[in-house]
């Protein structure tokens, strides 16, 4: 397989990461559309909501980009506009979840909503997350999401005539691994939100150890900016950790606590 693997439509060809972004894009919010439950949010909760995600998720997606390395950072807040598309271009997913949940919970405080509304997004973002990764597997070196050289017998060459963790196929098989777990435990009683809760805890451990194994710059203790956002958002929900164990765990009823 020769990387990138262009989407070919005929009269022309597109690059797979524009194709499976905006696929994953697209076909996240139909999801969402479909399986929102409408009467838990007004017209005008929704809105914020919504607003407060997508104004989040854009900042926070860039932010952590830009500290993906330190020096190249640095050398540009030295030299800022001489390079307008460093500040442009990247995005990080762990970045875009994190922000989007500020950004939510934001959005929430200013119009005085204490309800939870994240279970509604949660299989729609796995599906998203999902596809997208496809389109970052096609896209091969120029992604800059694949791992570290191996000499395991799945190891591929994207493109720079080394064998190397397709870890973006990891990180697929992870997201439709614990989206049909989640799937699975939503038949169950459970507090709202513990679905979008079990959802952040398990990617971002997920993508804590994963990037061990990714060719980034550690240079926070040891660990990469993403890294340490994960540890970050972890530690934000640490005190529902036990409680989310628990309903991995089991399938008796779980009673509602209040938000």
């Amino acid at each position: 397989m020769e990387f990138p693997v262009w989407i070919d439509f005929g009269l022309f060809r597109l690059h797979p990461h524009v194709v499976f972004e905006a696929l994953g894009y697209f076909l996240g919010f139909r999801f969402y559309l479909f399986a929102r439950r409408s009467e838990r949010l007004s017209p005008s909760v929704s809105l914020s909501v919504l607003a407060g995600a997508i104004v989040g998720a854009a900042l926070g997606s860039k932010l952590l980009a830009w500290f993906y390395d330190w020096t190249i950072l640095w050398s540009h807040l030295q030299h800022p506009l001489f390079d307008p598309a460093f500040w442009m271009e990247g995005k990080s997913i762990v970045g875009g979840l994190l922000g989007g949940l500020i950004g939510v919970e934001l959005a929430k405080k200013i119009v005085g909503h204490k309800e939870s509304t994240g279970d509604d997004l949660t299989l729609p973002l796995i599906t998203g997350m999902a596809i997208g990764r496809i389109g970052c597997f096609l896209t091969g070196i120029e992604d800059n999401t694949y791992g570290i050289a191996t000499t395991l017998p799945w190891g591929m060459d994207f493109g720079d005539g080394m064998l190397r963790h397709p870890t973006q196929l990891y990180e697929l098989f992870f997201l439709l691994s614990l989206g049909i777990i989640l799937f699975l435990k939503n038949k169950h009683p459970h507090k709202e939100g513990d679905l979008f809760k079990l959802f952040m805890v398990g990617y971002l451990l997920f993508r804590l150890m994963v990037d061990f194994i990714k060719p980034y710059p550690r240079e926070y203790l040891g660990l990469g900016a993403i890294q340490i956002a994960c540890l970050l958002g972890i530690l934000y929900y640490t005190k529902d950790i036990p409680r989310l164990l628990g309903f991995l765990r089991k399938r008796e009823d779980f009673k509602e606590e209040s938000a």
